[in-house]
């Protein structure tokens, strides 16, 4: 496998991405139309984002390809990818149709030494999946675990705290995320992080912000009640605190993105003794989605050395404003050197800062962030290398519902 040839003809089939994913469905459920049981198509305007889910997560796996950490992040993707009832012939007929669309629109780029070395990516790619798969189902692992409501706490017209039990014990760490699924939109899963550490009652928190368009969101937030069921997956993510807490750390969350962090912060409370010194910076695009502001007090007074930073915009200005306040409020602080920063939000807010940090002085392999790919219909699909250069996106921090992408 050779990934230096892999990223060369992926940039080739990113300048035709749309019709790559378009021949890649249709040439999939053509082929093998029982796989069309295992997408929403209920949701035509789900399919859009699944396209451009699709590339998305091309886009990092070609671009982490023999990295520290891949192997483990594929695991991690086929023991999820059980709760669409994924069978190793799907990963058969999946690697075939994307090959084939692969081909379709390289032209003359497309050789028999590029074939070659995509059929070996995938099946490093399914192998890896088919592993995490069969192990989690060795262990007696379910697809999914069903959870009750026990209730739901709306703040605003757009976002809401769901308080779920589930039917058997979800083992999980602080700072990771589930898949989501509601009967009623049947085939639709979007991840949300668990706002909680482990309790001893088991139940879980949701921090749910509604997406635009989105068919889950606006399910969760308008029309869940206490009583209903849902489903979710294994706990993944790697946003995770590295224990024992031997330096000082440094929090950012952004809009829902407080959820993770504030299991984070959780854990840290626990051991109260365990650290000597903290930062947390809190962003929000106004006081009003400032919505867990009772947990934030009962936070700081239980860790005692925690500085935190509020940041919004002025009263009465612009709501992206509070990007600049936040950039102020980092180049303010110092000794990121010694830090271990963890950061969760929009993932633009994410990708931006996780650049920034490093110039001020952070070591990049100690800020942690979980790749989530945005979701918002702004961007029709993930940039190349070049394109990011020559039409680099302006950043959109103050959208606290990128980060629990539906």
């Amino acid at each position: 496998m050779d990934p230096d040839l892999l990223r060369t003809s992926f940039a080739v089939v990113e300048r035709r991405a749309e019709f790559a994913a378009k021949y890649f469905y249709s040439h999939l459920f053509w082929h093998h139309p029982d796989v069309r049981a295992l997408f929403p198509l209920d949701f035509p305007e789900d399919m859009e984002r699944q396209r451009d889910r699709l590339f998305a997560a091309l886009t990092l796996v070609v671009g982490r390809l023999g990295e520290p950490g891949m192997h483990e992040y594929l695991w991690e993707l086929g023991r999820d990818h059980r709760k669409y009832l994924a069978r190793p012939e799907h990963y058969a007929a999946v690697g075939t149709s994307l090959i084939a669309a692969f081909a379709a629109v390289s032209g003359t780029a497309w050789n028999t030494e590029v074939e070659k070395a995509w059929d070996e990516a995938y099946a490093v790619i399914a192998d890896a999946m088919m592993d995490g798969a069969w192990e989690a189902e060795s262990r007696g692992e379910p697809p999914w675990w069903d959870a009750e409501v026990l209730d739901r706490t709306r703040h605003g017209d757009d976002l809401a705290v769901l308080k779920l039990r589930p039917h058997r014990p979800l083992p999980h760490l602080p700072g990771q995320y589930v898949s989501v699924n509601s009967p009623r939109v049947p085939g639709v899963w979007r991840p949300y992080s668990l706002a909680n550490a482990p309790r001893p009652d088991d139940t879980l928190d949701l921090h749910v912000s509604l997406v635009e368009d989105g068919v889950l969101s606006t399910e969760l937030i308008r029309r869940t009640r206490a009583g209903d069921v849902l489903r979710l997956g294994a706990p993944g993510g790697r946003l995770t605190l590295r224990t024992p807490v031997e330096r000082p750390v440094t929090f950012i969350a952004a809009g829902t993105g407080w959820a993770p962090v504030k299991a984070l912060l959780e854990q840290l409370a626990w051991e109260p003794g365990s650290y000597d010194e903290a930062r947390l910076f809190v962003v929000a695009r106004d006081t009003a989605y400032l919505y867990d502001r009772a947990a934030l007090g009962e936070l700081c007074t239980r860790l005692p050395h925690l500085d935190v930073t509020v940041i919004t915009p002025a009263p009465g200005r612009p709501k992206a404003q509070a990007t600049g306040r936040l950039l102020t409020a980092l180049g303010n602080r110092a000794n990121w050197a010694r830090h271990d920063v963890y950061l969760a939000g929009p993932p633009r807010l994410v990708d931006e800062t996780a650049e920034v940090l490093p110039v001020l002085g952070a070591d990049p392999e100690r800020v942690f962030c979980d790749d989530l790919p945005p979701t918002d219909r702004g961007q029709a699909r993930p940039l190349g290398p070049g394109e990011w250069l020559l039409h680099r996106p302006r950043p959109h921090w103050h959208n606290p519902s990128a980060r629990a992408p539906d």
